[in-house]
């Protein structure tokens, strides 16, 4: 039998139901910006950063080498990346939030940089510069607040991807690209109006096991999927499925 205390007063606000794992994977998924928190000499450091999902769900950071950022973490790799919602109401702390922890180390794979700078196209014109770098952070653990008094504790597997499911949309995305952008560019303009983006010309410019993203000049929007998908025919469903409820 639930104790008194377990019912609602007049005074205590309504929490929305909360999905801890899918919810924190699509905040992670979401991110385009977040706090990264280091550590130098002992002394705790945070910096504003602009993360990206890989498409396994780690994080990726374009960080320059003349931060101070950048100098802790090739002395303690240890890390912490915070990323947040939009608050449902006036109260900050009703916003959804994750913190990860995990390794820093820089990445070389040149799609991958390439993928960041698709979900941040302002960036184009310094990705470029010497002193910029791509680096990987694999989440080891987290922490997901799904609005105020909500708090979840996830382990390293809640923020793995299964990593065959990772692999095969991978290997398709680039087809599924291309594919859309060249013969359905109007069904994207309808499913980005329909998350109320009204100007034309948007283009898919990447897709994971969790959604698409969709970008127009600097403006990016992600869409995520109704489930995770496995391979390309999910996501064929999923953009039909969009595509219908666009048109409704």
């Amino acid at each position: 039998m639930s104790s008194t205390s377990d019912a609602p007063t007049p005074d205590a606000p309504a929490m929305p139901t909360s999905t801890p794992v899918p919810d924190a994977r699509a905040l992670l998924r979401a991110a385009r910006a977040g706090t990264l928190a280091t550590s130098g000499d002992g002394q705790p450091f945070a910096s504003l950063v602009t993360p990206a999902a890989a498409p396994d769900g780690s994080v990726l950071l374009l960080l320059s080498g003349l931060s101070e950022h950048t100098r802790h973490l090739r002395d303690e790799p240890r890390c912490a990346v915070m990323v947040a919602g939009h608050p449902v109401e006036a109260n900050p702390q009703t916003a959804p939030r994750l913190t990860v922890t995990g390794l820093a180390a820089p990445e070389p794979d040149a799609a991958l940089k390439a993928r960041w700078v698709a979900l941040h196209p302002y960036a184009a014109f310094y990705a470029g510069f010497g002193d910029f770098q791509l680096w990987r952070v694999v989440p080891k653990a987290g922490l997901y607040i799904g609005g105020f008094a909500s708090a979840t504790r996830l382990r390293q597997a809640d923020l793995a991807w299964d990593p065959a499911a990772v692999q095969a949309v991978a290997d398709a995305e680039q087809g599924v690209l291309t594919h859309c952008n060249d013969d359905h560019a109007d069904a994207l303009d309808r499913i980005a109006a329909a998350q109320g983006a009204d100007q034309p010309g948007w283009r898919m410019v990447a897709c994971d096991v969790d959604g698409c993203d969709l970008a127009r000049e600097e403006a990016v929007l992600r869409i995520p999927w109704s489930a995770p998908v496995a391979n390309a025919g999910g996501i064929r469903a999923e953009l039909v499925r969009l595509t219908r409820m666009a048109k409704a």
